[in-house]
C-alpha cells in the first residue's frame, strides 16, 4: 500500500479513539486490533492483552 493512497481517520468507540486507516485503490478500510481491543476491554495495556489473546487462539488451533 503507497503512503499517497492511504489516509488515517480516527474514530471514536466508547469514547476510545480508533485508528483506521482507508486504502483507496483496494476500497478498504484497515482497522487497528489493539484499538479495538483496548475499548472492547477496557483494559489499560491493550497491547499485552491482544498479545496473550491472541497466542491462547494460536494454541487452540493446533
Amino acid at each position: 500500500m503507497k503512503e499517497e493512497n492511504k489516509h488515517l481517520i480516527n474514530k471514536l468507540f466508547h469514547n476510545k479513539t480508533i485508528r483506521t486507516i482507508w486504502d483507496k485503490n483496494e476500497d478498504k478500510y484497515y482497522i487497528s486490533v489493539v484499538d479495538i481491543v483496548g475499548a472492547l476491554t477496557e483494559s489499560k495495556d491493550a497491547r499485552h492483552y491482544w498479545n496473550v489473546l491472541k497466542s491462547r487462539l494460536s494454541k487452540r488451533s493446533k
